[in-house]
């Protein structure tokens, strides 16, 4: 007899293989047997938002904290959606509560930043990406989209020493 957790790992395995229409399957499944179970109904929305089924992902998602409303990552992937569908007010709202659940996050600090960047709001961009470092001191998407962020707020020297890190750490992942 299949159990919701295998389905579930299952689901995930596809979704990170890039097999997302594969993976809602499995989580249809695990969800028959749990449907009061808000991790898979996030990692459904995962899969669908991966699946570029963002109506149905922001409905998995807004299930998901239905039943548990502290789950930051659904929030920051309503967010990202929003984001993705250039609803930039909604986004923010979402991205905000998110960290509010989770100021740990720092791929929501990222992506918050790159929403403000994307707005030409570099000072927000900057003080979000530089949180993100603080959590995660060598995460290069962070410390890329500072380096850039800097060049736009014209202080060449502190985009001069990303610049520098980030090529150690290209050159570091290759050796």
């Amino acid at each position: 007899m299949e159990k919701p957790s295998c389905l579930n790992n299952t689901g995930i395995a596809l979704t990170e293989a890039n097999k997302p229409k594969e993976a809602i399957s499995f989580f249809n499944r695990a969800l028959d047997m749990e449907p009061k179970n808000p991790l898979l109904w996030l990692n459904m929305g995962i899969a669908q938002q991966k699946a570029g089924e963002y109506e149905a992902a922001l409905q998995s998602y807004r299930e998901a904290l239905r039943i548990d409303e502290d789950i930051a990552d659904a929030w920051a992937s309503m967010a990202m959606i929003y984001f993705e569908l250039k609803q930039l007010d909604t986004a923010k709202k979402y991205y905000k509560i998110a960290l509010e659940k989770d100021t740990m996050s720092f791929k929501t600090w990222n992506n918050f930043g790159v929403l403000y960047f994307s707005e030409a709001d570099y000072t927000e961009a900057r003080t979000c990406f530089e949180e993100a470092l603080k959590i995660m001191p060598m995460f290069y998407d962070a410390l890329y989209n500072l380096r850039d962020t800097c060049r736009e707020l014209e202080d060449y020297r502190t985009a001069a020493e990303l610049e520098i890190l980030l090529k150690g750490i290209n050159s570091n992942t290759f050796t």
